[in-house]
């Protein structure tokens, strides 16, 4: 036996299954695996850490993305989805219990994203499909209509550690997808990462028999097989990862607006409105979901209205709430036109919506 295959045969497996479908748990326990769970030993030792979890409805943004740019956030609102955004890169997804999210933790020097995906594709071509690796993050699987994208994966790293995770299409509800990560047709100029659209496919489509549960054992089976190692597969159970304090720091991250929406890459916003009075252009530039820049362009005959509107908008946050307060506060200032104020209100509320 060579060396090569003497090192495999060492290499220590751990297999983790979530318990839980909340996004903000699931991603809060992977940054945890990653960074706390995953000991320096286990690093030395280059255990190898597979990961499978799903998400309840759920619309995730890369790192540097802008979820008003990505995502139609009033529907997400008024629907009950869960916005989550992630540690690593890449575009915007959108997640139910029809995904399957994998996830790969090593050593940075024994992290290979090749052997990663043939672990995948393996599992996949084992219910008679043909996928493969395609560009830098995608699997493909090969249809009558050519080939299809059922998998997105991104990547982070640290000095010594390494993760790579993805999704897998089996059986979501792709209108929903097509719902949700289509944002308002606004005018906004994001300064981050905007999400490429692809030609995407459920593979339970290809082939009926495909569920979770099966696709789950055959990726844990292939992983096994390539290191030559078996470990016992661990549930974890979510309520006694409630108490440690170390996955909670994690969890009350993940689940904080200023990391979902006020981590957002810096952004204008321009909004155009004729009424009754006269007709209005508002320019936000908007940074951290912080406005830092108002302007208000009108033919109004109230220019202290404008004025004051205007001076209300700046520094303040770019929610709802604080614009509302904002504007309300004007209405005071100004009582005698609070109809035109409340008409701008309602408008302004919508559009940032």
């Amino acid at each position: 036996m060579n060396l090569m295959a003497n090192q495999i045969m060492k290499t220590k497996l751990r297999v983790l299954i979530s318990d839980t479908f909340d996004p903000w748990f699931n991603i809060a326990t992977e940054n945890w695996i990653f960074r706390d769970m995953l000991t320096d030993q286990e690093i030395e030792d280059d255990t190898q850490i597979l990961f499978l979890w799903r998400n309840d409805q759920t619309v995730v943004i890369g790192r540097f993305q802008n979820p008003w740019t990505e995502c139609n956030t009033a529907k997400m609102e008024s629907d009950n989805i869960f916005l989550a955004r992630r540690q690593s890169g890449g575009g915007a997804v959108f997640h139910d219990l029809g995904n399957t999210n994998f996830t790969f933790l090593s050593s940075k020097k024994s992290s290979e994203k090749a052997v990663n995906n043939k672990i995948i594709t393996n599992a996949v071509n084992s219910f008679g499909l043909n996928s493969l690796a395609s560009g830098r993050n995608d699997l493909v699987v090969e249809t009558l209509e050519g080939e299809k994208k059922f998998s997105g994966s991104a990547f982070k790293e640290t000095k010594d550690r390494s993760f790579h995770h993805g999704t897998l299409l089996i059986n979501a509800d792709l209108n929903k997808l097509g719902q949700y990560l289509n944002p308002n047709k606004k005018k906004l100029e994001s300064k981050g990462i905007t999400s490429v659209r692809s030609r995407v496919i459920n593979l339970h489509d290809l082939n009926s028999t495909i569920t979770h549960e099966l696709l789950s054992e055959k990726i844990i089976s292939e992983f096994f097989n390539h290191y030559q190692s078996e470990c016992i597969v661990e549930v974890l159970d979510h309520q006694y990862l409630q108490s440690l304090p170390s996955l909670n720091e994690h969890y009350l991250k993940m689940s904080n607006w200023h990391w979902r929406f006020g981590e957002s890459p810096k952004f204008n916003h321009q909004m155009s409105e004729r009424f009754s009075w006269g007709t209005v252009d508002v320019y936000l530039d908007v940074h951290k979901a912080h406005v830092e820049k108002a302007q208000i362009f009108s033919d109004s005959l109230h220019p202290e209205m404008i004025e004051l509107l205007m001076a209300s908008l700046n520094n303040i946050s770019y929610t709802r709430e604080a614009f509302k307060n904002s504007i309300d506060q004007v209405i005071l200032e100004i009582p005698m036109i609070q109809d035109y104020l409340l008409e701008f209100e309602e408008w302004i509320l919508k559009e940032i919506s």
